[in-house]
């Protein structure tokens, strides 16, 4: 039978839409079955399995799917790639306090047209600071699938170029669409574009960027999101806390969301002779994107190895490889 965490993994692949997760832990629960004797069951399981799939994969089932109704186009299709998240509150593991702060800002959008007829604007525009894994590019995945929005990222590498001039042409193009078409607008590491004006290897054509990037931030009317993530703060020109409705700091996990984002990682596996003590000690000072490397190599592992369950030994080595790594201060 399914233990409780594949049917609690099974419960949120399915209302996230995750169909490939729920298909593998379905097919963990038959083979979990056929091995404990209940070939039926299994065999049953299976063909329940292949049968979605199949009907998934039918040309007529898919032309009745919605078409996603917003692509960037021309100049813009290069500027920005545009997903459709599924992920939900439920999904980020962080601090209270993070956790809160994300929450106004989902409320404030969703009673936007209340707080307009009151003189007063709906937060739109978040930077979110912290250690690189932390779940802050999480956070504008889970802000575009619970507000039903499309996710536009922002793709820095194409945006920012040597001539003088082009780099900001191409911001106007983008805060353009962010007025035009409603969305979460992500510029992920944003450090490279908003770097403290004072610096003293400084040049005129990254003041004149950053100069309008600021400028583009100013209007409050927008019904879109923007969203801008640093993983070095110090580094940001002062300017830019000020242009942000909310600023939001995300911390390494402590040891409860630490256990919380294993064992969801886990849910697809026997994790019931884990010494979770030992595994504290072993993930203290990691990452979330840290904790769930290691997770998936110790739950591969067990796989491979036919084993059915990931033990204490495994997953601290895991653990111990990615603190290799990514040493922590």
């Amino acid at each position: 039978m399914a233990t409780a965490e594949q049917l609690k993994t099974l419960v949120r692949s399915h209302a996230s839409g995750d169909m490939n997760q729920f298909y593998s832990v379905a097919l963990q629960v038959a083979a979990r079955a056929a091995r404990n004797g209940h070939n039926k069951l299994a065999q049953d399981l299976r063909d329940l399995v292949d049968e979605a799939k199949a009907k998934s994969e039918n040309p007529r089932s898919r032309s009745l799917r919605p078409v996603p109704a917003t692509q960037p186009r021309g100049e813009l299709a290069g500027l920005l790639a545009v997903s459709y998240p599924h992920e939900r509150l439920s999904d980020l593991a962080v601090e209270t306090e993070v956790l809160q702060r994300v929450e106004r800002a989902l409320a404030e959008q969703h009673q936007a047209d209340r707080l307009r007829e009151h003189g007063y604007h709906p937060q739109h525009r978040l930077l979110l600071i912290g250690a690189p894994g932390t779940g802050k590019t999480m956070t504008s995945r889970v802000l575009a699938g619970e507000l039903r929005l499309p996710l536009f990222m922002i793709r820095l590498e194409v945006l920012i170029t040597k001539f003088m001039g082009e780099t900001a042409a191409k911001l106007r193009l983008i805060f353009d669409a962010v007025e035009e078409t409603r969305g979460v607008y992500l510029f992920d590491e944003v450090d490279a574009l908003a770097g403290d004006r004072s610096a003293a290897n400084d040049v005129g054509e990254v003041r004149r960027v950053l100069n309008s990037f600021l400028q583009f931030l100013d209007p409050h009317g927008s019904r879109s999101v923007i969203v801008a993530t640093s993983n070095h703060p110090q580094i940001l020109d002062r300017a830019m806390f000020r242009r942000f409705d909310s600023v939001i700091e995300y911390p390494l996990p402590s040891p409860e969301i630490a256990r919380e984002v294993m064992r969801h990682r886990l849910a697809a596996v026997n994790i019931t002779e884990l010494c979770w003590t030992d595994v504290d000690q072993a993930a203290k000072g990691l990452s979330h994107a840290d904790l769930t490397l290691a997770c998936e190599h110790a739950a591969k592992e067990a796989i491979l190895s036919e084993k059915d369950r990931v033990t204490t030994a495994m997953l601290k080595a895991a653990l111990r490889e990615r603190q290799h790594v990514w040493p922590c201060a």
